[in-house]
């Protein structure tokens, strides 16, 4: 509670503020203009905009209507994120007349011409949800250097740090915490001695889940299934020990509970691309120390 007094009264103390950032570009992108708005009306559903650069809008506080020419419309609450493409027509409007509080940023770049084009960004899932907002709030205004000082920003500095929020926001705020949770417990359990067999199905009990369930929220999650995952996993713990020991393929093979060289090494090679004698060869050192 204390927590939250003092985020309402930070809110309390902020006014509108407005930054214009045309001082420099870079070849990646740059930010142009970034604000704070209370007490803000939003974009009129009368007078649609197209905004011509990227954007970004963060609800601190406040309720609206959103619309826009792919004709999605949807009601956006305090923790929502608002990604405005350059050629989308939208509207987001209080219409009943009540105070509303948003930070933004507008932004352009190949960069983010990149993003779009990998599906990190894109115009039919325009409005992400973010809590909490008071962790947010100062992760979008850490992109800017705040607070602000005298002096020249690079704006690639600007540029990588819209990035790495970005990046966490897709990641974050993708998926419910619970996902989250189950992940990163199922991820400490695959990681955990990695020498023994682990049942999968065994794991899933342990999860709460059943085995298909695990295996299908896990893979949208993670992006591989728990098999895949664990088998990189000790692959990479296979380098490890090339790296910093002086065990033979045979050796790390049954240090790893591999059934033998032959099948350690097709499982390095699946994950690497290299077989372990032609991963060693990238390492000098490791050839003088196991050849």
């Amino acid at each position: 509670m204390a927590r939250l007094a003092n985020f309402l009264y930070y809110l309390a103390m902020r006014k509108s503020t407005l930054q214009l950032r045309h001082t420099g570009s870079h070849p990646f992108g740059r930010i142009t203009l970034a604000g704070f708005l209370s007490k803000n009306h939003g974009v009129s559903f009368d007078h649609p905009r197209v905004l011509g650069h990227y954007a970004v809008v963060y609800v601190v506080d406040g309720n609206a209507e959103y619309a826009d020419a792919n004709g999605l419309h949807r009601t956006l609450t305090p923790g929502d994120l608002i990604v405005i493409f350059p050629e989308l027509a939208h509207a987001y409007e209080n219409r009943q007349g009540r105070d509303w509080t948003e930070f933004f940023l507008v932004f352009d770049g190949p960069v983010f011409d990149l993003w779009r084009q990998c599906g990190l960004l894109d115009p039919r899932q325009p409005i992400w949800h973010l809590e909490p907002i008071p962790y947010w709030l100062q992760k979008f205004e850490s992109v800017l250097g705040a607070p602000r000082k005298p002096g020249h920003v690079p704006p690639l500095l600007e540029v990588a740090r819209l990035q790495l929020v970005l990046a966490e926001a897709r990641c974050g705020g993708q998926h419910s915490a619970a996902d989250r949770q189950l992940v990163d417990r199922a991820c400490a359990l695959l990681e955990s001695d990695l020498r023994r067999d682990l049942s999968l199905n065994e794991l899933a009990r342990q999860l709460g889940t059943s085995p298909d369930s695990f295996r299908k929220r896990f893979t949208r999650i993670v992006g591989v299934p728990p098999a895949q995952y664990r088998r990189q996993r000790l692959i990479e713990r296979a380098c490890e020990l090339m790296r910093h020991g002086t065990l033979r393929d045979k050796e790390i093979a049954a240090t790893l509970g591999f059934c033998d060289e032959f099948h350690f090494s097709r499982a390095f090679k699946a994950v690497t691309g290299k077989s372990p004698r032609e991963f060693r060869r990238q390492f000098p050192v490791l050839t003088r120390q196991c050849g």
